[in-house]
């Protein structure tokens, strides 16, 4: 990978206060259990992709929005903290996006989003095109109202930047969305809503007819890389103790963008980013779970 020039990716997407409650096991319908503890830690999709791809060597411009509560302003000075630009972060009168999340002893995870001023997110605002016309990649999710992803990804496809999709919340995909992704990186449950198949292979094999490139997260099992015309590339897990998997995907997809704009390969960019998700689970939380280059290099 060239690292003569930082990779500029552009992040479109969410930003929350995640609200995080660890507990042996995690309750359900109708129970109360005890936790073990409790942290507040700046999350979001959008923001934990953008913070990732800064920690992992980008330079990086986020675009969405933040209420003109607390939390708002928390939310944007962690951001600016990572050395991100925020000339694309609106703020929008009320509440700010947060996360209710529950790990449970094992790491595994359940979460309730409330949107707050995410919702208002349905475009874009002036200078937000020539943030993504000026970027090596552009990085997608679906926390944000649907017209406004699909806004980012044209402005992506007229300006010839590479756009990577992460379809999570799991929703149906339009055809004016798909027809402006370069690269989709659902998990496997995620992969399995979009196309109606389990079987990661299967599921690979119909993401390749909606878009040019596909990964496939796949947990303690690795990932799944396929592109149209080569053959699939599978890489392992690397095995660790894991303490929390909030942000994994979103570490892995950040560090994969990173590697992919510095000019790695395939497989290359995906060891690279499979072994800052490896990183990112064996620490609490999300954006401070993510790994330094210098961590990810030297794993």
């Amino acid at each position: 990978m060239n690292r003569a020039a930082a990779p500029r990716i552009a992040v479109f997407g969410s930003v929350n206060m995640d609200l995080v409650a660890y507990a042996d096991t995690a309750p359900a319908s109708g129970e109360t259990v005890l936790g073990r503890e409790f942290r507040q830690v700046p999350g979001g999709k959008g923001a934990n992709q953008a913070v990732a791809a800064a920690r992992a060597g980008a330079d990086v411009a986020f675009l969405g929005a933040v209420g003109d509560d607390a939390f708002g302003t928390q939310l944007r000075t962690n951001l600016v903290d990572h050395g991100i630009e925020v000339s694309g972060v609106r703020m929008e009168p009320g509440a700010s996006g947060v996360a209710h999340i529950v790990v449970d002893g094992a790491g595994a995870n359940s979460i309730i989003i409330v949107p707050g001023a995410n919702d208002a997110v349905t475009g874009l605002r002036d200078g937000d095109a020539a943030l993504i016309e000026g970027s090596d990649a552009l990085l997608l999710q679906l926390e944000l109202p649907m017209e406004g992803v699909v806004a980012a990804a044209r402005a992506g496809r007229a300006a010839g930047v590479p756009t990577v999709l992460t379809p999570a919340p799991a929703r149906p995909l339009p055809p004016e969305l798909l027809e402006n992704v370069d690269l989709v990186v659902p998990n496997q449950h995620e992969a399995a809503a979009v196309t109606g198949h389990r079987d990661p292979d299967r599921a690979l094999a119909a993401l390749l007819e909606l878009v040019p490139e596909a990964v496939v997260t796949l947990g303690g099992d690795g990932v799944l890389y396929g592109r149209r015309g080569g053959d699939p590339i599978r890489v392992p897990a690397v095995r660790v103790a894991v303490v929390d998997t909030t942000a994994a995907g979103d570490t892995f997809c950040g560090a994969f963008a990173v590697a992919r704009a510095e000019g790695g390969d395939p497989e290359a960019a995906l060891r690279f980013a499979v072994k800052a998700a490896a990183l990112s689970v064996q620490r609490h939380g999300a954006s401070t779970s993510m790994p330094s280059r210098a961590e990810i290099d030297a794993f």
